[in-house]
């Protein structure tokens, strides 16, 4: 049960960032074809994301230092 507690807080994390990513990719993509200059700023808003899944590793590090695994 643990190391499924784990297991989902990093799954569904990677899941929730791969949600906000494809939003956040139409979007930059859109705004990149009417203006090139966008593009610095498309790419680092695309990224951002990924800090949800870094969030998902703590919280599966913290589940099974926690519960002695």
């Amino acid at each position: 049960m643990i190391a499924l507690a784990a297991g989902a807080a990093v799954g569904l994390s990677a899941v929730a960032a791969a949600l906000a990513e494809k939003e956040i990719g139409a979007a930059a993509v859109g705004a990149m074809a009417e203006k090139e200059e966008l593009f610095g700023k498309g790419l680092i808003l695309t990224v951002i994301p990924e800090t949800l899944i870094l969030f998902g590793i703590l919280g599966a590090v913290l589940i099974l230092r926690l519960a002695g695994g």
